[in-house]
């Protein structure tokens, strides 16, 4: 049997890929925590879990049609970002993946009926929310799989993937780690302002409805309170989280959905990228496996 053994609701936000001295001067003298977050979650979380495969609902890859999850037994060139080419350019990238848990997703995606597929086309594009992250996370001969956020999904349609692929796992003997990559709130800011407001201070989220919007659902999610977050999307929605918040809700199926009380524990302060709202959450396995928490919700 297989097990989800950690997960993470990461920001991949292109400042974390600035070198060191632009991000502290960018950041008025100090660095990103955004950066030093992901630092020391590699140090503390990633480098002390024994994993097999790590598995990014990443939310730049957007599908219309079905759901689509990496196949490739490798991924390797050198990419640079068509949305932010002078920020993230020829970086070079050598990645294994992990066909057997891609095709094993999708054959318990068929059983169900769900519109979710492997795909190994070697021209499929790769995006910087899986290339960032591996940047900081990935480890030598460490399979990484990325799966898409569907845009025409409903709450509902992501967390029956996220199930899809939990499903998946405890039929392989595999220990994955699960990282949604994406954002909170995602609103920019206007371009002739935008360079004023690159600074990681939240006091610079677009608007301070937003904010509120943010740190409340940070709130829930480090007390295990995902049935609130998932209960919320409609409410949430008005503030446009990223890809409609389909990497968490993808997560969050995957290890209970609104059932899961497992608590979260920040890397770094929740910071504004640029108008939008980024932070680290991470969540261990309870011991006693991904459940509610005992005195319930």
């Amino acid at each position: 049997m297989g097990d989800i053994v950690g997960a993470g609701l990461l920001s991949h936000a292109p400042v974390i890929m600035f070198p060191e001295q632009m991000r502290i001067r960018e950041n008025g003298g100090r660095d990103f925590t955004l950066a030093t977050g992901l630092t020391r979650l590699r140090q503390e979380v990633i480098d002390t879990r024994d994993h097999d495969t790590v598995v990014v609902f990443d939310s730049h890859w957007a599908t219309t049609t079905e759901t689509v999850i990496t196949a490739h037994a490798r991924r390797a060139g050198l990419f640079t970002s068509d949305e932010m080419p002078g920020a993230i350019s020829r970086l070079p990238y050598d990645i294994p993946g992990d066909p057997e848990l891609a095709h094993a997703v999708a054959r318990a995606a068929e059983r169900r009926s769900r519109w979710l597929t492997a795909n190994d086309d070697p021209y499929l594009p790769i995006h910087y929310a899986t290339l960032n992250l591996w940047t900081y996370l990935g480890r030598a001969g460490t399979p990484w799989v990325s799966v898409s956020v569907c845009q025409t999904a409903t709450t509902e349609d992501f967390l029956e993937a996220g199930e899809v692929v939990a499903e998946a796992v405890a039929g392989l003997d595999r220990r994955v780690l699960l990282l949604a990559s994406g954002g909170l709130s995602h609103r920019f800011w206007p371009l002739a302002q935008l360079r004023e407001r690159m600074a990681g201070d939240p006091g610079n989220i677009v608007t301070p409805e937003a904010r509120a919007a943010d740190e409340q659902r940070i709130a829930w999610l480090e007390a295990g309170r995902h049935d609130r977050v998932i209960g919320s999307m409609p409410e949430y929605l008005r503030f446009a989280p990223e890809a409609r918040f389909g990497h968490y809700l993808m997560l969050a199926g995957a290890v209970g959905g609104a059932d899961c009380g497992a608590p979260g524990s920040r890397f770094g302060t929740y910071e504004n990228g640029i108008g939008t709202g980024q932070a680290h959450i991470w969540f261990d396995r309870p011991a006693t496996g991904w459940q509610p928490a005992p005195n319930g919700h």
